[in-house]
């Protein structure tokens, strides 16, 4: 079904939110947890999936949710009221808020897990597992992302900067982490990132993401991931000092 036709603003600068203007009757989806805030008149309701398709679509879209490491339900935002209402949302680390219209990037996004925050209702979020990982050590096993189908708004959530490239049949090679999402003419995978000493010592990880193809790539500067890897290794060596101290 054609998406609600929903209106937005980005709140603040370097931790942003959305807040999404819903007419009398319009809907938004949001992954669970991810409300900041809604005016009365919004009732919400936890539902499998995205609440499209049959029940045998939705238990199997739950599923694959499920074995993505999703949530099996999400929250509809519905405004019940007879004037326009308010809601916002916003992940639960700082960033930048990413608004994609779907119909303008050919009705499919992938993005990474994660990345998803909400989008009008109508929009399709579903789990994609086909993609491969070029290391046959890794096993061949599948690079989970998000897709996102349909004619309406979606919102992504990148920690750090945001940059978007579009590329017209070049190749880009990013930290895998760094990926926020793609459109569906982008062919991706993931790859050796070099030669043993450079995987070893260069800093990079073992992996990098390879893109290819005629769409655009979102990139995010500051993944939750690295962030939290610099915290833990800070805070255990403030503790391994203070336990020498002692």
């Amino acid at each position: 079904m054609p998406s609600h036709q929903i209106d937005y603003r980005i709140i603040g600068e370097s931790m942003q939110a959305v807040e999404i203007g819903l007419d009398p009757g319009e809907t938004v989806i949001a992954e669970a947890g991810a409300m900041t805030y809604m005016e009365e008149d919004i009732d919400f309701t936890a539902r499998m999936g995205d609440g499209s398709g049959s029940m045998l679509g939705k238990l199997w879209g739950a599923g694959k949710r499920m074995l993505g490491g999703e949530s099996l339900f999400m929250t509809h935002f519905t405004n019940e009221g007879k004037r326009k209402r308010h809601v916002a949302f916003a992940a639960p680390y700082p960033g930048h808020v990413v608004p994609v219209d779907l119909a303008a990037v050919g009705g499919t996004l992938f993005c990474q897990r994660d990345a998803f925050l909400c989008a009008a209702r109508g929009t399709r979020v579903g789990v994609a597992f086909t993609k491969r990982l070029g290391a046959s050590f890794f096993g061949g096993e599948g690079f989970i992302l998000e897709k996102l189908e349909g004619d309406g708004l979606a919102f992504m959530h990148a920690g750090g900067t945001v940059i978007r490239k579009d590329l017209n049949g070049e190749m880009l090679r990013l930290d895998t982490g760094c990926l926020v999402g793609f459109t569906a003419g982008i062919d991706y995978s993931i790859k050796l990132a070099g030669g043993l000493r450079s995987m070893l010592f260069g800093g990079e990880g073992m992996m990098l993401t390879t893109l290819k193809g005629r769409g655009s790539v979102w990139i995010q500067t500051l993944p939750f991931s690295r962030l939290a890897e610099r915290v833990y290794e800070a805070t255990t060596k403030a503790q391994e000092e203070q336990g020498n101290s002692n």
